[in-house]
């Protein structure tokens, strides 16, 4: 019963998979993150023009070796692989934008569920770290852990573009909540997220461990 119901969390935890019930838990105050209070258009202030994306100074590297925090190293997948598109069509339905895209970094690595488990859909977790940014529209850019299981995949983690490593609070995901299912859009977040905010590297919203495990948390270290 446990495990089911971990199951079904997680399921909501990747906000493409909007069917996910989470169960009784209420709803639970979002993360005090400054860039976590939705844009509802209430605030008079005017939204600056955002910046041109800063692009690296030098080619991102492609691989990483295998380590105690990245138990099968990553790699960075051929751009026109079936491999290196598929987190981008799960970033564009999850978080829509228009036009092309433009693929700063990007990781594949593949390790287990947090916390690990012994069922055998559960014990392989495909994930990406994707940092772009869309070229028709310079406020769409950031970064974004994508997770694929056997049972589906999604968006677990959005960050600002201009965010560094694996830290807390930078990294947030969002908890699916069938009372409240209108996108928002968060200053510093591009596109529009449906759920309840919470610190993604701490864990939070009912969810009290990190989005990722110890195993893997170090394939985003120098990203």
């Amino acid at each position: 019963m446990v495990l089911r119901v971990f199951v079904r969390m997680v399921a909501c935890v990747l906000v493409a998979l909007t069917a996910c019930d989470p169960g009784s838990d209420a709803p639970r105050s979002p993360s005090e993150s400054p860039f976590l209070a939705p844009s509802d258009g209430a605030d008079p202030t005017p939204t600056p023009t955002p910046t041109p994306p800063a692009l690296p100074a030098a080619p991102a590297p492609s691989r990483g070796q295998p380590d105690d925090t990245c138990v099968d190293g990553w790699v960075s997948p051929e751009p026109d692989a079936a491999l290196a598109r598929q987190p981008i069509g799960i970033v564009r339905r999850v978080a829509p934008f228009e036009g092309p895209v433009r693929v700063v970094d990007m990781r594949f690595f593949v390790g287990p569920e947090s916390p690990p488990s012994d069922k055998g859909y559960l014990r392989e977790v495909r994930r990406w770290y994707v940092k772009l940014f869309a070229t028709r529209d310079r406020a769409y850019q950031g970064r974004f852990i994508v997770e694929v299981r056997q049972f589906g995949g999604g968006v677990a983690a959005v960050a600002p573009y201009d965010t560094r490593g694996f830290r807390s609070p930078d990294w947030v995901g969002f908890q699916w909540e069938s009372a409240d299912t209108e996108p928002k859009g968060y200053p510093g977040l591009p596109g529009t997220w449906r759920g309840i905010p919470y610190d993604f590297v701490r864990g939070g919203e009912g969810l009290e461990i990190p989005g990722l495990p110890a195993e893997v948390g170090g394939c985003l270290e120098g990203t």
